[in-house]
């Protein structure tokens, strides 16, 4: 029986990545992004706008939340220490008499108090008919 020698002229497993279909693949898809980018509409976030006031405010009424949480109202040179219920009482005989939207309240609160604790101010001021509430803030240096 003749013994075979194979001289290696066989069929041979390929070690290569045939990059040939990837490169079609890429093509197709670099094509269908460009050609879809420009039809894409960015989202526009449609802001509320607020006019100017017409008026500056003749007095303005600060309330101080401390870091301890507690409640300062500065009436002009006054500070007083009050609770949460007793602020819309005295926000409101401060506004006794004078035209509505004369007198402005800016709350001013300590970084490290929780947001939850401002928007309770916010809420007593706003059933106090308060009409001008502004929040006082500290420019970054």
């Amino acid at each position: 029986m003749p013994s075979m020698v194979s001289r290696g002229r066989g069929r041979r497993t390929i070690n290569e990545i045939n990059m040939v279909p990837f490169i079609d693949v890429m093509l197709v898809l670099l094509i269908i992004f460009m050609v879809t980018a420009p039809l894409i509409a960015p989202s526009m976030i449609d802001l509320p706008s607020i006019g100017k006031a017409a008026t500056q405010p003749t007095e303005v009424i600060q309330v101080v939340i401390a870091r301890d949480e507690g409640l300062d109202v500065k009436i002009g040179e006054r500070t007083t220490r009050l609770p949460a219920n007793a602020i819309a009482a005295a926000i409101g005989k401060a506004q006794a008499g004078k035209p509505a939207g004369s007198v402005a309240v800016v709350i001013a609160a300590d970084k490290n108090v929780r947001y939850e604790n401002v928007v309770k101010v916010m809420d007593i001021l706003q059933r106090a008919g308060v009409q001008r509430v502004g929040l006082s803030v500290q420019l970054a240096k």
